[in-house]
């Protein structure tokens, strides 16, 4: 085999091993980030699923205290018509 196929040969192999590794490489990094993405996305959802049941909370809270001021009013109008 002459000297300039076996450089060629040596060069092929040499870049294809190296494409390879890059391209390795690149897609453990993109399954890293992938994942740490997915863990934010997971930690987002978690809120939002939180801050419902808080606003949920609140809105029977508001409708409980709308209902006690009212007997309250009623209360003391019943006090002040028979006092």
């Amino acid at each position: 085999m002459s000297e300039g196929i076996l450089v060629a040969l040596i060069g092929l192999g040499g870049s294809a091993a190296g494409s390879l590794i890059g391209v390795l490489t690149s897609s453990r990094l993109i399954q890293y980030r992938l994942e740490q993405l997915e863990k934010k996305v997971d930690k987002h959802n978690s809120v939002i699923e939180r801050v419902f049941a808080l606003e949920q909370r609140a809105s029977v809270n508001e409708t409980k205290q709308r209902v006690t001021d009212h007997r309250l009013e009623d209360l003391e109008r019943r006090g002040v018509e028979h006092g």
